[in-house]
């Protein structure tokens, strides 16, 4: 088997949209940060925890919407005491993102440990799956059948949500405030706009895209909570959201890319090369965007 017949399939294509979703989800939510104002940083912490709250909510409550809502609903708790910590109290964002992220490492092992009585994952609690869809007349179709049918009912309701905030940033009252706060919260201030309304909406939306983003990992790319499962897509997703100018559209592509990545990863592991090293594509990556944009960006700023 060569990579080039790994890579040219419409099996790959399917993979990276499948592992792009949490990463999306990552990145729309560091835009809505963004757009507010606010920094990002405690996104991968966010997500680490709504992944264990999504089976723990559909275990206790018998479906997977359950499950989602308590995903949403926990992230948009965090978002808003990152919130409060870095707007009331003034705490400095990095160190408050830096401890979310810790505490929700060593939360999260513990709460599960306090449910199964296993520090490493919550396979005992069998909790349902978000369902896969076949899209009708698009599944019949050769190759883009194979491609873009079939897949989680959250990777559609990214690529929805993706849609709407460009509808909502761009073309609503509300949507054009938030980004006036973000953008320069005195000067929206001055003008009689209510800031930290504006900035706690933000929060609340991002909060619960996060959630979905957690919620998918652990109820739709896997069955269950796996401690540290998120895995570095949060921070994936603050470098997308940057490489996309946080525009929806630039960020879907950003993400794709580290989707193929991703999948590559995944895919090249059939050619027994050493793991270690195929297991550092997506980073790579993700550092090769980043400094490229950034070269791009100065360049720009000295034109």
């Amino acid at each position: 088997m060569s990579v080039w017949s790994v890579i040219l399939s419409p099996d790959f294509l399917f993979t990276s949209i499948r592992v792009m979703t949490p990463i999306l989800f990552a990145a729309l939510a560091c835009m809505v940060f963004t757009k507010g104002g606010i920094d990002a940083i405690g996104t991968e912490g966010i997500m680490l925890s709504c992944a264990l709250a999504g089976p723990v909510g559909g275990y206790l409550t018998g479906s997977v919407w359950g499950g989602i809502l308590l995903a949403m609903a926990v992230g948009v708790i965090l978002s808003c005491l990152f919130g409060y910590f870095t707007l009331v109290l003034n705490t400095n964002p990095v160190l408050a993102g830096i401890a979310l992220n810790t505490l929700s490492g060593g939360l999260t092992i513990f709460i599960t440990y306090y449910l199964t009585g296993n520090k490493g994952s919550t396979q005992s609690l069998n909790n349902p799956v978000v369902p896969d869809v076949d899209i009708p007349l698009l599944k019949d179709i050769p190759v883009a059948g194979d491609i873009l049918s079939g897949h989680s009912v959250l990777t559609y309701v990214g690529l929805a949500v993706t849609v709407l905030l460009g509808i909502f940033f761009w073309k609503t009252a509300m949507g054009l405030r938030i980004r006036a706060v973000g953008e320069n919260e005195k000067a929206a201030g001055s003008v009689g706009l209510k800031v930290m309304k504006y900035k706690y909406i933000a929060l609340v939306l991002a909060g619960c895209l996060a959630g979905i983003g957690g919620a998918y990992m652990s109820m739709s790319y896997v069955s269950f909570f796996s401690r540290d499962m998120i895995a570095g897509r949060g921070w994936i997703g603050m470098a997308a959201e940057s490489m996309g100018h946080g525009t929806p559209w630039g960020i879907v592509l950003s993400v794709f890319l580290f989707g193929l990545a991703d999948s590559l990863a995944i895919r090249l592991q059939m050619l027994n090369l050493p793991s270690q090293l195929i297991q550092t594509i997506p980073y790579v990556v993700t550092i090769v965007a980043i400094a490229i944009y950034s070269r791009h960006n100065m360049q720009v700023k000295r034109k």
